[in-house]
């Protein structure tokens, strides 16, 4: 299956199979052909449980192993990994493959981005959670003060997605993973985010898995397509993020998986949605409680008071003038961005811990 990206400033297309990795190399032997070094940028994680597979589809390469998880979006490894370019006497022809999930996307891709003012990468995303973070172009590495805080807008040449990667994923992370495809619903489709919710998100079956996937990109493809560095609608895929964001920077970056932190957030939203939208109480039960039954660990709100999360919401990078900006819904399928206060966003962290212990 292949998904067209139409960025204003590059298109590519997202491939979507099950086995097809070797397919997909093959089929962009041209970018490989015009390549004077590939480098393929991975973490420990992923090169243990898939370098025989990787090996298989693509034999010459060279590949630097970096730490898993969000260490690998620190500065000290964005300069390793600089530094291995430089040694490998990497030029502007050269190829970067971001072989794993969207920690080492985000990184490889800034890595792109800034290795002589631009290099070609291609995405090989690894989880469920990359199906959002590979397609775009966002690319960033933290600061101890904030995540995501230095990056840029840069698209990749190709993002290559076999779904065969999937099949080795803990239940934390699918289930963090599907987060962003039930965004990718609650901000396009009324009727499949009523279908998702019937689900066991962590238990379907690998040809279902795929369409959600498959139905994700294309939603995010056709707004990366309308508004590529975040001016306007690009803005409605930060849905659950800014609270989510200062959970998961609370918890310490990896305390709280991304998912796991943004689906807290989806809640808080509708929450705000209630005051602002059309969103019910009743719809908004309906879904934590779909959520707390697909195991998210929503327990985690009563580990930090609002005012420490403060720190974390103030530093957001939609934060404007002691106002943030919070994507809510109309309704299902109907989002739209709104300056709220800080006053009003502490009501809503109230409201969100009396509702879980009310449904816990």
């Amino acid at each position: 299956m292949k998904i067209p990206v139409r960025a204003a400033s590059h298109q590519y297309e997202v491939t979507i199979g099950h086995g097809i990795l070797k397919e997909a190399f093959i089929a962009h032997e041209e970018l490989f052909a015009k390549a004077d070094k590939i480098i393929v940028l991975t973490d420990a994680n992923v090169w243990e449980a898939q370098e025989d597979y990787f090996r298989a589809a693509l034999p010459h390469f060279h590949v630097l192993v970096m730490p898993a998880g969000e260490a690998c979006k620190s500065f000290d490894n964005f300069n390793a990994v600089h530094t291995f370019l430089l040694e490998q006497k990497c030029t502007r022809k050269s190829l970067v493959i971001a072989f794993g999930g969207g920690a080492v996307g985000d990184l490889a891709g800034f890595v792109a981005a800034t290795y002589m003012r631009g290099i070609p990468f291609i995405q090989v995303p690894t989880t469920i959670l990359a199906h959002d973070s590979a397609v775009g172009g966002k690319t960033a590495i933290n600061h101890a003060l904030g995540k995501n805080m230095i990056g840029a807008f840069y698209q990749p040449e190709a993002v290559l997605y076999d779904t065969q990667f999937l099949t080795t994923l803990s239940t934390k992370e699918i289930r963090s993973g599907m987060t962003e495809v039930i965004k990718h619903a609650m901000i396009s489709d009324a009727a499949w985010l009523a279908e998702l919710m019937t689900k066991d998100v962590t238990n379907l079956s690998a040809d279902l898995l795929a369409d959600y996937l498959a139905k994700g990109v294309t939603v995010k493809a056709r707004i990366v397509e309308e508004d590529e560095t975040e001016q306007s609608v690009r803005k409605y895929l930060n849905l659950g993020h800014t609270y989510g964001h200062a959970m998961e920077a609370a918890a310490g970056y990896g305390g709280l998986a991304h998912g796991e932190a943004v689906m807290i957030g989806l809640v808080y939203c509708l929450l705000l949605s209630e005051r602002h939208g059309n969103i019910t109480r009743e719809f908004t039960e309906q879904f934590t409680r779909f959520a707390l039954d697909n195991g998210y660990p929503f327990e985690a709100v009563a580990d930090y008071s609002f005012e420490q999360l403060t720190e974390y919401l103030m530093k957001d990078k939609k934060a404007d003038y002691g106002e943030l900006q919070f994507v809510l819904l109309e309704e299902v399928g109907k989002p739209y961005v709104k300056k709220i206060t800080l006053e009003q966003c502490a009501e809503i962290d109230a409201e969100l811990r009396t509702l879980l212990e009310v449904l816990g």
